[in-house]
């Protein structure tokens, strides 16, 4: 295995959550369809080093998040700059958790969520950082 493709996310209502990924995080849409047999939208959106599948399904079930459920637990992005990214989501209406300092890495985190509630991570590791 050489890298991760792709994020498979389902989501209650499709239009909130592809304008939630699309317009207020910013991730290009690569391609989007419907697929009538399923009654389902699929949205493919660039995440960087990986792709976001965003899915829609009649009724999906909810998915336990909080405590800590089995399975997936967030997903993380990559920032420059976490205070810019946090007061960025805060103009668009998304709160985030204080800003928190990973005491193995010292690199500067905090937590969001979707509209779906799924647990999202700023993960602050700066340019030069990156490149060391």
């Amino acid at each position: 295995m050489r890298a991760i493709h792709h994020i498979a996310l389902i989501c209650s209502d499709y239009d909130r959550s592809r304008a939630f990924y699309r317009d207020i995080l910013g991730l290009p849409v690569i391609r989007e369809v419907y697929r009538e047999e399923r009654q389902s939208w699929k949205c493919d959106l660039d995440a960087g080093n990986a792709q976001i599948e965003l899915f829609s399904f009649p009724a999906p079930p909810p998915r336990p998040s909080r405590p800590e459920a089995c399975g997936l637990r967030h997903l993380a992005f990559i920032v420059d700059d976490i205070d810019a990214e946090v007061a960025r989501l805060a103009a668009a209406g998304v709160t985030c958790e204080p800003v928190r300092v990973d005491e193995y890495t010292v690199q500067r985190f905090t937590f969001f969520a979707d509209p779906d509630g799924l647990p999202l991570e700023l993960y602050e590791q700066p340019v030069t950082s990156r490149n060391a």
